[in-house]
């Protein structure tokens, strides 16, 4: 290596994991460069949450940054960590900070049929993630009265719309998006789609939410102009629709492409297509700015239930492979912008010890239940990890 990849270090039962995968998957065959951070909770609330901006103006600075999954406090574990505030969300402030686009994808396996019989190959689920119901205001109202939209500008414009007239009690919410979010999503989804080679889909409900929907797509239409020709060279192509219809098209659909959905809609479509895939464990986020700074981790969460039956002495079966392709997918994209073909290479090599493992029935026990056509064999953690450790080292000697 030659560039560092920012090592985001987590939370919980993933960060027990991410040790076991840099000893045994990557330290023996990679001369391994990071900058690291520790986003653990704790450290998070020693810092201030500092050590959270930091790592996020690493990522931006080095343009590759491998994240462990991080507890986002409650009330709970603010008694739990005796924290000294309720500190926002890592991948928020990152995001925000990054000005990024989240992609989720998930990893398939032949021995895991996907719910929808059509499926054939995995859809990626690009999420903007700002703004909408996320950043909403809302009012519970007890009494009859008018809830009104005001708009007023530094020029001393004025706008009014009266929301509703209240008869009796209810509720309203006031939500907001910026022009220069919605471009920012834009262009990341394109060249997203172009490194993939992969057709993108955009939906939004622009025939009841006239302004506000139909200000996404005019954006999306406007920034496509600067990518079309690159899209037509790479055979890829464009494709609006309404959210209700490209829901309908997605069901029939063999997947393989990329849909691009608001922020609210990126959030369930992720949910429903890894599971219908198989397993939240066993899907990739990938964290895509416009300007092409990468950050990439899994999907799931710091696994807490298993946490404690480690912290108890009990064994666990946790799958680490969203986890493991979070680091492969960072070193080769490392490799990719500092021409390092072994890099690369290691990467494809790593993934293909996982598949290999999998494939030959070897799983924790999340897949057991879901493998067809073959007998699975469970296996603790760090059995798993060895078991991976074996088929690489064979691949790449």
């Amino acid at each position: 290596m030659i560039t560092p990849i920012v090592e985001m270090d987590g939370d919980e039962m993933t960060r027990i994991l991410w040790k076991m995968i840099k000893d045994e998957l990557i330290l023996p065959f990679v001369d391994l460069k990071t900058e690291y951070y520790d986003l653990g909770l704790v450290n998070r609330d020693n810092t201030g949450d500092q050590v959270t901006i930091d790592s996020a103006n690493a990522a931006k600075k080095y343009g590759v940054a491998v994240k462990c999954a991080t507890i986002t406090p409650n009330a709970k574990r603010m008694t739990e960590y005796k924290l000294h505030q309720m500190w926002k969300s890592p991948n928020g402030t990152i995001r925000s900070m990054m000005d990024g686009t989240v992609f989720r994808t998930p990893i398939t396996i032949p021995s895991i049929h996907p719910a929808v019989k059509f499926w054939k190959k995995p859809i990626t689920i690009a999420r903007h993630a700002y703004g909408d119901v996320y950043k909403s205001i809302d009012i519970k109202v007890d009494e009859p009265g008018v809830a009104k939209l005001i708009f007023e500008g530094e020029s001393g414009k004025r706008e009014e719309q009266v929301v509703h007239t209240f008869k009796g009690p209810g509720v309203l919410q006031g939500m907001h998006n910026t022009d220069a979010s919605i471009r920012s999503f834009a262009h990341a989804c394109f060249k997203y789609a172009l490194d993939l080679k992969q057709s993108i889909w955009f939906a939004t409900k622009d025939t009841i939410s006239k302004k506000y929907d139909g200000r996404f797509r005019e954006i999306f239409e406007e920034v496509f102009e600067e990518y079309k020709d690159r899209f037509a060279a790479a055979g890829i192509e464009y494709f609006y629709t309404l959210i209700d219809d490209a829901v309908a098209r997605v069901m029939r659909s063999e997947g393989g492409f990329i849909w691009a959905c608001k922020n609210y809609d990126g959030d369930v479509m992720s949910d429903m297509v890894s599971t219908a895939f198989g397993s939240l464990a066993m899907m990739t986020s990938v964290l895509v700015s416009p300007d092409g700074k990468y950050e990439y981790e899994a999907a799931h969460g710091t696994v807490t239930r298993h946490y404690y039956k480690y912290l108890a002495g009990e064994e666990t079966s946790t799958n680490p492979i969203a986890t493991i392709f979070a680091w492969s997918g960072a070193f080769r994209k490392r490799g990719e912008m500092d021409s390092i073909p072994e890099l690369m290479n290691y990467a494809d090599q790593l993934e293909a010890a996982c598949f290999d493992t999998l494939n030959e029935g070897i799983v924790t026990k999340d897949l057991a239940n879901l493998m067809e056509g073959v007998t699975p064999v469970v296996k603790n953690s760090a059995d798993f990890i060895a078991a991976i450790r074996s088929r690489l080292e064979k691949r790449l000697s």
